[in-house]
């Protein structure tokens, strides 16, 4: 028989018991939706981290006071707080002293603060604080104006570069350049407005007020530890920059070879590390529960195929008698059993791509449906459609034609 004279005997049997079929592709249809949604918000999530958190700027890591490791569990974390030394603008000049791989050498501090102008007033407002070559290294830009530079940073001068929120709560109808805000009761000149960042994982990046580092730890104060930007002089030397920066880090903390390092170097293949590290297991797992539903989908088409063998004895041993082969009826039901499984398959990646763009446009939830996964889906709700009609179809192919003919 050929294939496609079996599909059209499959399509026709599929299509003479609608609701049968239908019932029958409900465990498919939830197993595929079930794992593709899982997929969806997997890949979503780790594309999220590489774009809006793994992403700290051309060929740049930080140098910062804790370490991945440090955050791997509270005991970890408050051990290196008793540990670590605070990174401080001396060790942001040495970096930047050591040259070599090393091109680029920033520095931010942060706090929470009140913004206002005329009557309104604004809180927990974030104040970052950053020399001026961190608008390079972070690939900040600028809506309007500029950011602050060198000479005003040096100067202390009380500069400002306001996020895409504060512009549009204090300034909703006109031009925040050049007018003064006062940032925890001192007087701030706006100089530039960002672009806007957008938000992660429902938090809004455009929240903020940067200033100069310099006038930040003038009226703050300068006890506090410093995140470190550095950016590599090309692709070609990122590792040797990092290699670079943590002989300089443990050479000013006096550290022994055989000493654990006091500080933390965060590149974006750690951040990815450390993701794949805590949500590895759970992305094995989470997907392997749900796959239990295709396994049910599987056993329900096998069984109704079982049913429908019964059903159709006699027409079987009609096909056998008028000189179908064995290998006929063994391709006419599992093509049947294949295509329930595909079409299940089908509906299900449907299903599963609403609710993917759902979740993405209800909730800060990030989602990605790769074409690799539905690929995959189809490929494998086909499978388990083919391997559940095996004994079906092996069942009937091995009928006697004589006792089916006799089947009322």
């Amino acid at each position: 028989m050929p294939f496609l004279e079996a599909l059209k005997l499959a399509i026709s049997a599929i299509l003479s018991h609608k609701l049968r079929s239908f019932l029958t592709l409900l465990g498919v249809i939830f197993g595929v939706a079930t794992v593709i949604v899982v997929v969806s918000l997997i890949e979503g999530f780790n594309a999220y981290v590489d774009e809006k958190i793994a992403d700290i700027g051309t060929n740049a890591f930080a140098v910062r006071k804790y370490s991945i490791d440090d955050f791997s569990s509270v005991e970890a974390l408050n051990a290196a707080r008793r540990r670590n030394k605070d990174i401080t603008l001396d060790d942001v000049a040495a970096l930047r002293a050591r040259g070599g791989a090393i091109s680029e050498v920033g520095a931010k501090a942060d706090a929470l603060g009140e913004v206002k102008y005329g009557p309104t007033s604004l809180s927990r407002i974030h104040i970052s604080a950053t020399t001026a070559n961190i608008a390079d290294i972070d690939r900040l830009e600028a809506e309007a104006g500029r950011y602050f530079n060198k000479g005003e940073d040096d100067a202390r001068r009380n500069v400002c570069f306001i996020g895409a929120d504060v512009v549009e709560k204090l300034f909703p109808r006109s031009n925040p350049l050049g007018q003064t805000i006062r940032i925890d009761g001192r007087a701030f000149q706006i100089i530039g407005v960002g672009k806007p960042l957008g938000s992660v994982f429902g938090q809004s990046r455009d929240k903020y007020v940067a200033v100069p580092l310099a006038t930040f730890l003038a009226h703050y104060g300068s006890r506090r530890s410093l995140s470190v930007s550095v950016t590599s002089s090309s692709e070609q030397t990122y590792q040797d920059a990092v290699d670079e920066a943590r002989v300089v880090m443990r050479i000013r903390r006096r550290l022994a070879p055989n000493e654990k390092d006091n500080f933390g170097i965060i590149t974006p293949s750690a951040i990815n590390e450390l993701r794949d590290k805590i949500f590895g297991t759970i992305q094995v797992a989470a997907i392997g529960v749900t796959s239990i539903s295709l396994v049910v989908g599987g056993i329900v088409i096998m069984n109704i195929m079982l049913v429908s063998v019964t059903e159709r004895t006699k027409e079987i041993g009609l096909r056998k008698s008028i000189g179908a082969r064995r290998s006929d009826i063994l391709k006419q039901f599992l093509a049947e059993s294949t295509m329930l499984s595909l079409l299940g398959g089908a509906i299900g990646v449907s299903i599963a791509y609403i609710l993917a763009k759902l979740v993405a446009v209800l909730t800060p939830v990030p989602t990605a449906l790769p074409w690799l996964a539905v690929t995959a889906a189809l490929l494998i709700s086909g499978s388990v459609g083919l391997i559940s009609g095996v004994y079906p179809a092996w069942r009937a192919a091995r009928l006697d034609p004589i006792e089916a003919l006799r089947t009322e």
